[in-house]
């Protein structure tokens, strides 16, 4: 598997409260809004150019976010490597006895394929591979 980088670093806020220091301090970045309706999660994504920070939003009280900052509160959600080929790379972790979330990809924000690694396999961690 080829990794091209990390692609962003995924941040669940619970209220506007949560996200005023991100707005002071990416307030000037390149910002995208999108709706991953499947997933119930809106993203907002700012790129900084040297990586990107989205954060996340749930849409209703039943989507993974929603359960996330239920569990745990705000913070850190999940790190997202860029793969060169997504499919190979979740043959290769299937090979090696590394469960994903998921058999298979999804489309995620910004139209990227992506699918998640399971957190036991990562030492807790959620961690996303993605194709543009």
């Amino acid at each position: 598997m080829k990794v091209l980088g990390i692609e962003h670093i995924g941040i669940a806020l619970k209220s506007k409260k949560d996200k005023y220091f991100w707005d002071i301090l990416l307030g000037d970045t390149d910002k995208k809004i999108d709706l991953v309706k499947d997933q119930g999660v809106k993203t907002e994504i700012y790129d900084t150019k040297k990586g990107k920070v989205e954060f996340l939003d749930a849409l209703d009280k039943n989507s993974v976010v929603a359960k996330f900052l239920e569990k745990r509160g705000p913070g850190i959600h999940h790190i997202s490597f860029e793969v060169e080929n997504l499919e190979n790379a979740i043959d290769e972790m299937h090979q090696k006895g590394i469960d994903t979330v998921t058999e298979s990809f999804t489309i995620g924000a910004e139209g990227f394929k992506i699918i998640f690694v399971h957190p036991r396999c990562t030492g807790g961690i959620l961690v996303e591979l993605t194709q543009r």
